[in-house]
């Protein structure tokens, strides 16, 4: 995560490095949309490991609202992440803090599904 008045291919280089890439050895493929095109996010991709960065574009063809399948995944993702009440608003003064709470949210929706079954 990086603040909103960053640049999503100059805040590359804060998501992706050598920190995040021994936290995460399994990731293989990054998806990102349209924002993270160009040299600089590739380059700081290619910096901090061997992932592979996948651009997913939307089509050409495409007229109103499609479902992009990568894309989805993430929307579908902050969307639940926003049913719990701390995460819908900024409300945390830290960083970290914010950090923790989306931690706990995501441990609190593997342990649903874990119990499920």
């Amino acid at each position: 995560m990086h603040r909103a008045d960053i640049q999503d291919r100059d805040g590359t280089a804060l998501v992706l490095d050598k920190a995040t890439r021994t936290l995460f050895p399994f990731i293989q493929v990054i998806f990102a949309d349209g924002g993270y095109q160009g040299d600089v996010a590739a380059s700081k991709v290619k910096e901090a490991g061997d992932w592979r960065l996948e651009i997913v574009k939307r089509s050409d063809q495409a007229k109103g609202f499609v479902v992009l399948p990568k894309r989805w995944l993430v929307e579908r993702t902050l969307s639940w992440l926003t049913r719990c009440r701390r995460l819908v608003r900024h409300y945390e003064q830290y960083f970290r803090t914010s950090v923790a709470f989306i931690r706990i949210a995501m441990i609190r929706l593997m342990l649903r599904r874990l119990g499920r079954k």
